[in-house]
């Protein structure tokens, strides 16, 4: 039980730096699209799919998207934050799947190279079905942006946030586990 709340209050952590760097850190990378703007919220999804598996990665994605679509992403609200559960979710699962089976860091280049590929693939058909039903984007409109915005969007956010992963993931590790781990038992003298 004591190590169930344990996680639970890791993964917890892992969320709220998650909003907080959706929050504090947010920029646009292509002047033509201003409303695609970098974030680096994905990356505590990506450590925590390292550190306790792909499902507890999806936890903390999902847990970002809600927080995410009723803070800064109003404007598209839910079908964002699914668009964003979706994408990220289908990045962390595969990412930390792949690294459960390769636990080195080739594995987790790997990993962060698949779920990036994944994560801008999926983002395709997300854009063409939502962009278009729910915020009212001519489709056509959407297939030219597909080239020179969305796919460059995507892959560079995904490539970004993986990068960042890696050069964080031990360190976070570490200090989750000396920050949360209480001592079993105290030496009595």
């Amino acid at each position: 039980m004591r190590s169930n709340v344990n996680k639970m209050m890791k993964l917890a952590m892992l969320a709220a730096i998650g909003l907080m760097l959706m929050l504090l850190i947010r920029f646009p990378i292509i002047p033509a699209a201003p409303f695609l703007e970098y974030e680096p919220g994905d990356v505590p999804a990506l450590i925590g799919s390292f550190l306790f598996g792909p499902v507890a990665g999806l936890i903390i994605t999902a847990i970002i998207s809600l927080l995410q679509a009723i803070t800064v992403s109003i404007g598209s609200g839910w079908i964002g934050a699914i668009m964003h559960l979706i994408s990220t979710g289908t990045m962390v699962i595969l990412a930390g799947l792949i690294y459960r089976k390769v636990h080195t860091l080739k594995g987790a280049i790997i990993a962060l190279a698949v779920g990036s590929l994944s994560m801008t693939l999926v983002m395709i058909p997300l854009n063409l079905l939502f962009t278009t039903l729910f915020l009212g984007v001519p489709i056509e409109t959407v297939k030219a942006m597909l080239l020179p915005i969305i796919i460059p969007f995507n892959l560079f956010k995904a490539i970004a946030n993986s990068a960042i992963t890696v050069l964080v993931y031990k360190a976070v590790g570490r200090a989750l586990n000396v920050q949360m781990n209480l001592p079993v038992e105290e030496n009595k003298a």
